[in-house]
């Protein structure tokens, strides 16, 4: 008998998320090469499509998450590496996108 368990589809997962938002089938694996861009506005879509999967309280917290994925992903925000982004928005570099 096969035991019944609750799988969760990969087309459901932030990264096939991010991978349908930029339209491509799969990204680069590294950052010399890479040409894949994520806008904030479109971050904030995907953590909005994923929040019954992220954990973060809010959506600034939410797209944090996403910006993380992209840090894996080779995938830049806004034309800067994630974590700079991420960076520049906790010192509030993208505050208008969350007032």
């Amino acid at each position: 008998m096969l035991e019944e368990r609750n799988h969760m589809s990969a087309r459901n997962e932030t990264p096939h998320v991010i991978n349908q938002t930029l339209g491509v089938p799969k990204c680069n694996g590294s950052w010399e090469e890479s040409t894949e861009n994520l806008t904030m506005d479109q971050v904030k879509q995907i953590a909005e499509k994923q929040a019954d999967r992220l954990t973060g309280a809010t959506l600034f917290a939410r797209c944090r998450e996403v910006m993380g994925t992209c840090v894996a992903m080779r995938v830049r925000v806004e034309g800067l590496e994630p974590k700079e982004a991420l960076k520049q928005m906790k010192e509030g570099a993208f505050e208008a996108h969350f007032a």
